[in-house]
This record gives C-alpha cells, sequence and structure tokens, in this order.
C-alpha cells in the first residue's frame, strides 16, 4: 500500500515568502483528552498569503500509511504555552486519550504555478486516539526550544494518532484538482 508523507519547511510556515514554493503544513485545531490546545501561533495561508491562520503548530514532517486503520504521524513546532500543556499531559497520568484534530498540508503545483491541499482533514474534527508504543503513548515535546525558527519560541513536538472506530475520511492531492478521499477508521458493526 502507497504511504503518504511529506517533509515540511517550518521556516516558509513560520515566515512565508511568496518567492519560495515548499511544502508548508498546519495542525489549526487539537484537543488532546480533556484539553484543547488554543491555536496561539499566527502564519500565513499559501493560497492567499494576505490571509492570517491561527494554528496549533507549524508541521515539520506528516505520515500516514494510507491504510484505514494506520496512524497519522505529526512532528511540528509548537508555542511555549502549548509545550507545558503538552508535558502537563505527558507527566500527568492521562486516563482519556481522544483525540480531536484538523490539519491543513499546502504543496506548490509546478504545473498550476500555485499552492493545493495535499492532505487535509477539510475543515472537519478528525477523531483519533493516541497511539501506544509499547506501554507508552506516542506524544512527546522537546525540553529545549527549536534553533531553526528563533522568533517565536517553539518546541519540537511529535504524536501519533489512530482512528476512533467510525468511518472518516482524510483528503489527499497529487496536484491541484487532483483530489480524492482516503477512508481512515472503520464504522463498528
Amino acid at each position: 500500500m502507497p504511504q503518504f508523507r511529506k517533509v515540511l519547511d517550518v521556516y516558509q510556515g513560520f515566515n512565508y515568502k511568496k518567492d519560495k514554493q515548499t511544502a508548508v503544513g498546519f495542525i489549526t485545531s487539537l484537543k488532546v483528552g480533556d484539553t484543547t490546545l488554543t491555536a496561539d501561533l499566527t502564519c500565513k495561508n499559501p493560497m492567499n498569503p494576505t490571509e492570517d491562520l491561527k494554528v496549533v503548530s507549524v508541521l515539520r514532517d506528516i505520515l500516514w500509511d494510507t491504510g484505514v486503520t494506520d496512524a497519522v504521524y505529526l512532528s511540528g513546532q509548537v508555542s511555549a504555552t502549548i509545550k507545558q500543556n503538552i508535558a502537563l499531559l505527558i507527566y500527568t497520568s492521562m486516563t482519556n486519550v481522544l483525540v480531536t484534530f484538523q490539519f491543513s498540508v499546502y504543496d506548490y503545483d509546478p504545473v498550476e504555478k500555485e499552492y493545493y491541499l495535499c492532505f487535509h482533514s477539510n475543515s472537519t474534527d478528525m477523531n483519533g486516539i493516541l497511539e501506544k508504543q509499547g506501554d507508552e503513548l506516542n506524544l512527546s515535546v522537546a525540553d529545549d526550544a527549536s534553533t531553526d525558527v528563533q522568533s517565536p519560541i517553539n518546541y519540537t513536538f511529535n504524536t501519533g494518532i489512530k482512528p476512533q472506530p467510525s468511518a472518516q475520511s482524510l483528503q489527499v492531492a497529487v496536484g491541484k484538482g487532483k483530489n480524492f478521499a482516503k477512508l481512515w477508521g472503520l464504522a463498528q458493526g
């Protein structure tokens, strides 16, 4: 089965430059357990650079093996406030591991000469569960600030989210107007 993976340009995500055409991505909403992580970073919408986007995280990497029950792996940069909230979740015993999230990944189409959404949740809440690796939940945040982008101060975080048992769909595109939906999660029968 094909794998969907995008290594994203964090610098371009934070500091949009119209003459640079690299892939960027954002987590636009994220709730882990009972904790809603506020979208407190302001970035530019690559499809309309005059428009600001409020985001939870500027992504550096996204991976999905495209199977209906496969986890979506997200790695990105978060603010100091969100870093503290994630660390609090990690260090306290989480009993609620449900996750609700939205994300958007943009790539540049060299044929159409414009950005398009290449992988996204279609502005719809995706309902997942934190993946477990052994006995540990797949949720981490760095102790030290990243040096890729110095301002605002930001920290690397990683997570893996498996789908809850309900039929949902993720949107994938290979070029502007060349998009399709793929199932993520199975409905319980």
